[in-house]
Order: C-alpha cells, then structure tokens, then sequence
C-alpha cells in the first residue's frame, strides 16, 4: 500500500503540543522527533497519510510549525509500506518503574515483576512516549505500596494508565473515559492486545456522567488530559474523589501548574507532590478530609479546549 510522508522543521515547544494533543489532524499519524539532544529549536515533524496530501492537508501541518515559516515542506511517497508501521519505526521502548511500553516495531519482555504493555501509535494519545504520560507512570509505580478499591482515569486515550492501575491494583475497580468515542474503541482493543479485562470503559465529558457519578466516590482519580480542562473540571474531578484520594493530573506546562494547584485548592485538595519532565509537570494532590461538594452548578465552559488547551 502506498503511503505519504510530509516533513516540516518545528521547535521542542511545538512538538510537545502536538505530542500531547489528542486528533489534532484527522487522517494523519503525527510523529516528533528531537534532532540535537537538548536543542529547543531544532525539532521535525512527520506527517504520514494514506493519501498524497492535499493542498489542505499540507496547510493543516503548517498550522502545527508556525515557526516553520515558509519553508517549504518535505513530501515523499513511500511505497509498498505500512503508513502506521512507519511511524512507528523511531518509537523504542520506554521504562518506568516496573513498566515497559512497546510498540509491535520493537517488541521487549517485562522487566521481573513487572509488566510490559503493548500500545500502538495510532488514533489516540497515550503511547507513554510523551513526558505526560511516561510521568504519570512513574507516579503510579512510587504508589504501589498504597491499597485503592476504586480508580477512575479521567482522558484515558489509549488506555494504558488504567492497565498500569489494575496491574499495580488488580481487585480494585477500574473506570476508564474518554470524550472521544474512537479513544474508547483503541482503548477496548489495546485491552484484548494486551490481555486485560475488567475496566469499565465509558464515553463521557469528564466526570458528567450518571455511570461516573454513580460509582463514586473514587480514591485514585487520574486525569492525564491538559490544563485548560483540568482548571474547568476541578470541581467535579474533586466532587467524585473520596475524602482523602490520592489525585494524578497531567497535561500540564510548568508554567501552568500554579493555576491548577489553585484551581483544585479551591475544591479542598492540597499539592503532595510534583514531578518535572522537561517543560510538563505531574502533580499528585490529596482530596480534602470531607468529600467535596459543588457550591453552585459545574460549569462545562473551557472543555472544548481539550485538544488545543483553549
């Protein structure tokens, strides 16, 4: 089969965003690459499309490297390929704590005691590849010593933090959601892939949802989404969590957590501990000693911002 590359210089910046948006370019796999170890400014970015790109398509790839300016971009036609195995070929491995996460391309056994999951590249985020994700593992791995009866994963993508939490916490309960439906439809696969059952997985706008709201309250709630919605969701993320839960948000930039530590303070949670991946931070916050209640109706403005961080 016959696919498409389409090839454009970027800034680190501007592919983390990408990397931690979610359907940014439909029909489109998207992939990063860092050309000089530790250099903000030289970065690329891969397009792969099962069609030759059109005039549009290419213009929806600009959008994605403003700084690219007007350099013009690079397009070849790769024959006889897979345009999915392709984009795959500079995913390796990545280890954290006890778990390692491949693709089909480069196959690894887990690490004893652990667990190796597989996870393509494809339609939703959440490969582990972005410091987010692979920061949100590191974070469950160090809670593996605490006991959780029921855990919620908030934006769960591609499903594997709420693997990693049934594999850390296996009697548990295990709800994972998405707003995107095609999120839950990888993540139903990602789970046969891999063997899994028993999560609960559900289409849903946050935390609005009866199914959500009926098995509540939550003592580990996952939220690996970006700061936009998480500002804007604090207060049903806080209403769901048990008094004294152990809440994970990700999506962040540094530069944003005071505004999300704010947000979730103002619900009664308090900031535990933080972890730096470059320019993104995982926050682990502890829900108030009594189980939070609204003071007034969630607002859903701002979550239409969950793939550009409006």
């Amino acid at each position: 089969m016959t696919s498409w590359k389409v090839t454009l210089p970027c800034t680190r910046a501007e592919a983390e965003a990408i990397d931690a948006a979610d359907d940014i370019a439909e029909g489109m796999v998207l992939m990063t690459t860092e050309l000089e170890e530790d250099d903000r400014e030289h970065w690329r970015l891969d397009a792969y499309l099962e069609v030759a790109p059109t005039p549009a398509a290419i213009a929806a790839i600009r959008l994605l490297a403003p700084s690219a300016g007007e350099t013009a971009p690079q397009v070849e036609e790769l024959p006889d390929e897979d345009w999915v195995t392709l984009s795959q070929d500079g995913l390796e491995p990545i280890a954290e704590g006890r778990f390692v996460v491949h693709t089909s391309a480069h196959p690894v056994a887990a690490p004893a005691g652990g667990r190796a999951f597989l996870i393509e590249a494809g339609q939703a985020f959440g490969t582990g590849h972005h410091a987010t994700t692979s920061g949100c593992l590191a974070m469950l791995d160090r809670l593996a010593d605490q006991s959780f009866a029921r855990i919620i994963d908030i934006g769960t993508g591609t499903g594997l933090l709420a693997f990693a939490a049934q594999h850390l916490w296996p009697t548990a309960e295990i709800v994972a959601t998405d707003i995107d439906p095609r999120a839950i439809i990888v993540t139903r696969e990602n789970a046969e892939l891999n063997a899994l059952d028993g999560i609960a997985l559900i289409v849903a706008d946050g935390a609005l949802d009866d199914t959500i709201t009926a098995r509540a309250p939550y003592d580990l709630v996952i939220a690996n989404i970006l700061a936009g919605p998480l500002v804007s969701m604090a207060p049903e993320l806080a209403a769901i969590a048990a008094p004294g839960a152990t809440i994970v948000l990700a999506g962040l930039l540094d530069t944003q957590r005071a505004d999300v530590v704010a947000a979730f303070a103002g619900c009664g949670c308090t900031l535990a501990e933080t972890d730096g991946r470059g320019d993104w931070t995982i926050l682990r916050l502890v829900a108030g000693a009594v189980r939070y209640v609204p003071t007034k109706p969630i607002d859903p403005k701002g979550r239409d911002g969950w793939a550009l961080d409006l």
